[in-house]
């Protein structure tokens, strides 16, 4: 098997430094990984940033639920989009849609050119458009380097077929970048059936939060989002694992 790009997904400094030990050869920078990931902090940037040499990729997603966003929330990507390239990042990461599913070219666009020569990134927005051959073809003309995607499956190990007809269809064009329910078990599978070059990986580990404990009733976040007395963090001995899967 051909050397394959290892790319984790983090949602903190210390998620992004512990991929990196792991041998981790990319990542992508988020806060808030249970809402699917949204703008990390610029402390968090530059915390990582200045802990790792390996690229980092900055999510720009400026609320959950959808990718429609209001005239304030798009404001407040470009925005964030200037803070992160200040911060040290070496790719952007987005996905804007019309209220009907389709690629908004004139988000993506202006994205692409604010970007002003880093990568750019088009995430999992693309898994619910109604035709991704369409949209593939939207995202080349917007000058998107890379598409992360599961192959619009909830599961990445549901769609092997239609990822491989998605990279052959990119060809040279555009990068696919299969995530989303890829694991150590699975891993050689994905790539064998794909014929990917890269993969995007969330390799956790659950450690104890003690702080909490004198009130167990209390919620800061809802009694529906994860208990306060544990938090994940990336498994550098995963990622490794990972990593050794892959050659």
């Amino acid at each position: 098997m051909p050397d394959i790009l290892l790319e984790i997904c983090c949602g903190s400094a210390d998620d992004v430094i512990e991929a990196a030990r792991g041998g981790a050869n990319r990542v992508e920078l988020n806060s808030n990984l249970f809402q699917g990931g949204l703008t990390p902090s610029i402390g968090t940037v530059e915390v990582a940033r200045a802990s790792v040499s390996i690229p980092i990729v900055g999510m720009i997603r400026p609320r959950a639920g959808g990718f429609c966003y209001t005239e304030t929330e798009w404001a407040t990507a470009k925005a964030d989009a200037k803070a992160l390239k200040r911060a040290g990042v070496d790719a952007l990461v987005f996905g804007f849609l019309h209220a009907d599913g389709t690629v908004d070219e004139r988000r993506t666009r202006e994205m692409v050119s604010m970007a002003d020569g880093l990568p750019c990134v088009f995430h999992r927005a693309f898994d619910v458009v109604l035709d991704w051959k369409r949209a593939l073809e939207q995202l080349i003309r917007c000058g998107i380097r890379r598409v992360l995607t599961s192959g619009q499956e909830s599961d990445v190990f549901f769609a092997l077929d239609t990822i491989a007809e998605m990279i052959r269809f990119a060809g040279d064009a555009i990068e696919i970048l299969p995530g989303a329910g890829v694991t150590l078990r699975n891993i050689r599978r994905v790539v064998e059936a794909t014929g990917c070059t890269q993969v995007h990986v969330a390799a956790h580990r659950t450690l104890p939060e003690t702080s909490v404990a004198n009130n167990r009733s209390i919620y800061y976040g809802g009694a529906l989002y994860p208990p306060e007395d544990r938090f994940e963090i990336t498994d550098a001995e995963a990622v490794a694992a990972l990593r050794g899967k892959l050659g």
